[in-house]
């Protein structure tokens, strides 16, 4: 399962077996590296609650390097010592807020795939529209990963492509799978799932250019739906043999 403080590898990423076990491991990570936020009434588990979401906000805005633990304190109404009485530090809270968005991620594509979907173009049809969708609702998780891939990296000891990496891991094995058994043509699978990561997130990292530059609102559901298609098409036209 990996040292204390790392996420476990993609064996265990994609099954609910997996799923609980990566629960109970981030849980031992973190205990074990910060104390536990008090979390034993109602009051205190809506105020870490209201923390996590004035967190994300402020790193979707402003980055990591360009938030402070005071710029969410005054966000959510409270001073930085009670902050850090649910949070040890601003690498906590960063820690906290991007291992919640990537639970999530994995609950909604493990729930896209759990049923008979299939093999092949089935498969790769319903993680995609599902993965657009996510990203849809979820803007700022976009941004903070952009203003990630823009940073050095070296401020945290938790780096979200490392984190991400089991799932992109899952998917390269998919594709060479797919592909060994003729079902999809042959291409680099990794160069082939980073030309869909940028089709996708650039999209919505990039939401005020394109305004301008379409004229229109790209993150109407009409807009999303035809970009869903799009995506869907240009995966389509390079995987069917």
């Amino acid at each position: 399962m990996g040292t204390p403080g790392t996420l476990p590898t993609y064996q265990s990423v994609g099954n609910a077996a997996g799923q609980r076990r990566l629960a109970k491991h981030r849980g031992a990570a973190r205990r074990d590296q910060y104390p536990a936020p008090v979390t034993n009434d109602g009051e205190a588990g809506s105020t870490r609650e209201a923390i996590l979401v004035e967190a994300r906000r402020c790193f979707a805005d402003n980055g990591y390097q360009g938030t402070s633990l005071n710029d969410i304190a005054a966000g959510v109404g409270i001073r930085r010592a009670s902050l850090l009485h649910h949070f040890h530090s601003k690498e906590a809270i960063y820690q906290a807020v991007c291992e919640r968005a990537l639970a999530d991620w994995a609950d909604r594509i493990e729930d896209a795939v759990s049923g008979p979907v299939g093999e092949g173009w089935t498969y790769v049809d319903q993680v995609l529209t599902t993965a657009v969708r996510w990203f849809a609702e979820n803007p700022e998780f976009v941004r903070l990963v952009r203003f990630e891939s823009l940073a050095s990296g070296d401020h945290q000891s938790f780096d979200l492509g490392t984190a991400i990496r089991p799932w992109f891991e899952r998917a390269v094995n998919h594709f060479e799978r797919e592909m060994g058994e003729g079902r999809f043509r042959k291409h680099d699978p990794e160069q082939l799932i980073i030309s869909g990561y940028g089709a996708v997130l650039n999209y919505f990292s990039d939401v005020h250019f394109l305004e301008g530059l379409l004229g229109r609102d790209p993150m109407t559901e009409e807009a999303i739906e035809v970009r869903i298609e799009a995506v869907r098409e240009f995966f389509r036209a390079a995987l069917e043999p």
